[in-house]
């Protein structure tokens, strides 16, 4: 459990994807790579027509990066591997020929934000608040900016990520563009996901995967530009400012 688990399974052509971390759903790098590969199987199974992503519990979608595995950082090719791993995974969602619905029950920070953006389309509860907290600590939310930017524009980028400290509510989100719903109550919610996750697996699956490719058309440099935005969190992630920070929030947990 300290590496978080990872559930696939996959009914009337509906898979779902849900992973879990006792550390508030973060990311440590065992569980990028594992959630990356499953994207990746996903992509190319032909008994699949829609995804649904997930997590467990009920406080938090994802915290974001592993502030344990942050803090064991102790040189550039650690820290750029690291990152790399939500670069990948962004770019695993983007390309997957599968439609991505999110499922975001609670609250998001930042590279929870960025896979949330990373989904095709996210229904929330009203509780799932969101936040890009890592200029806090001396990062930058920079692996995962292209895919918040994509959806919700500079301005309001700049509009979270400067402002660190600030929980945005889930009709702010809503109306920046994040979620495409927002619920008051989880049965309510999953219901509505599962509407259209029947609707949509009962489409023409290549009719459903050109639109998806039309959607995200203009991140075809992802690869190389998500890699370069993990060489500079990999090197921030070394400084002084950034590790005491770390030890900071780690006490607070």
């Amino acid at each position: 459990m300290e590496t978080g688990s990872l559930y696939t399974y996959t009914e009337n052509a509906i898979a779902v994807v849900e992973f879990f971390h006792p550390a508030s759903n973060s990311l440590p790098s065992n569980l990028l790579e594992r959630m990356i590969k499953a994207f990746d199987a996903l992509s190319d199974d032909n008994t699949v027509k829609v995804i649904i992503l997930k997590s467990e519990k009920d406080r938090a979608f994802c915290a974001g990066a592993s502030f344990d595995e942050l803090l064991t950082i102790d040189n550039p090719k650690d820290g750029v591997a690291f990152f790399s791993g939500f670069g990948k995974l962004v770019n695993a969602m983007r390309k997957c020929k599968k439609p991505i619905i999110g499922r975001i029950q609670g609250k998001v920070v930042g590279g929870g934000v960025g896979l949330v953006a990373a989904c095709d389309y996210a229904m929330a509860l009203e509780q799932a608040s969101v936040k890009l907290s890592e200029i806090s600590i001396g990062i930058g939310p920079f692996v995962v900016e292209p895919a918040i930017r994509r959806k919700i524009g500079v301005a309001a980028v700049g509009e979270l990520a400067l402002n660190p400290a600030m929980w945005q509510n889930a009709y702010w989100a809503k109306a920046k563009g994040l979620y495409a719903q927002v619920f008051d109550n989880l049965k309510d919610l999953d219901k509505e996901i599962q509407i259209l996750s029947e609707q949509l697996a009962s489409y023409s699956p290549e009719a459903v995967q050109d639109l998806k490719s039309i959607l995200w058309e203009g991140t075809e440099n992802w690869d190389t530009l998500l890699a370069e935005r993990a060489e500079i969190c990999g090197n921030l992630v070394l400084s002084e400012t950034t590790k005491k920070a770390l030890q900071k929030f780690k006490k607070i947990e």
